[in-house]
């Protein structure tokens, strides 16, 4: 089925309907350490030593040193009835995901899941960011709390969105283009990529 033209006040509508209140935070991250101050700091406590190596591991973190402190590796759309995995490679060239979009049946929930790792530093607050156009209008923004993680060059972390449902109805069905970010506490960007969602009325409509 072709795509409906919205109008202006349709599309306004569909912003209003998907917007999610923002909350007004006041948080100021605190001052950053580096690895080694960190590994010094109380190293005559014994509780707090075990702490600290079940965060940062025994071994002294041996990380390549001309690689960025964190790195997004993948993004997955987490859907159980999707015939086929819908996986981003975000170590490639960025600039095919949005001549690509995935297709997503209409109504079915889904998580978004983000791959990363972290070589060198802890680093606080890591945010994943993402804002929904529907041409060229904004009709949706999440933000989600990823948290703080040690350098682990090894072996990467995983992060989980919350359930989500893909819009519904004819008016809904269409081409989406999302701005996503991978950011932290002091709003250092390590990633910003754009991405494509197909809406339709079944998975191979």
């Amino acid at each position: 089925m072709a795509e409906q033209d919205l109008t202006p006040e349709q599309l306004k509508a569909i912003a209003e309907a998907n917007e999610e209140k923002e909350s007004d935070i006041n948080y100021k991250p605190p001052a950053q350490k580096s690895l080694q101050e960190i590994q010094e700091l109380d190293k005559d406590d014994e509780s707090l030593r075990k702490y600290k190596e079940a965060l940062l591991g025994k071994a002294a973190v041996v990380a390549d040193p001309t690689a960025p402190n964190v790195q997004v590796t993948r993004m997955t759309l987490m859907c159980e009835t999707a015939p086929a995995p819908l996986i981003l490679d975000l170590q490639g060239d960025l600039e095919n995901f949005k001549k690509n979009p995935f297709t997503l049946k209409e109504g079915v929930e889904y998580r978004i899941k983000i791959n990363f790792k972290v070589n060198k530093e802890i680093v606080s607050g890591l945010k994943y960011m993402q804002q929904t156009f529907r041409k060229g209008v904004k009709v949706d923004k999440s933000d989600y709390m990823v948290g703080s993680y040690g350098p682990r060059p090894d072996e990467e972390y995983e992060f989980l969105t919350t359930l989500e449902e893909a819009p519904k109805g004819m008016l809904a069905r269409g081409t989406y283009n999302i701005k996503s970010k991978f950011t932290d506490d002091d709003k250092y960007d390590h990633l910003s990529w754009e991405w494509s969602l197909a809406i339709k009325k079944d998975w191979k409509d």
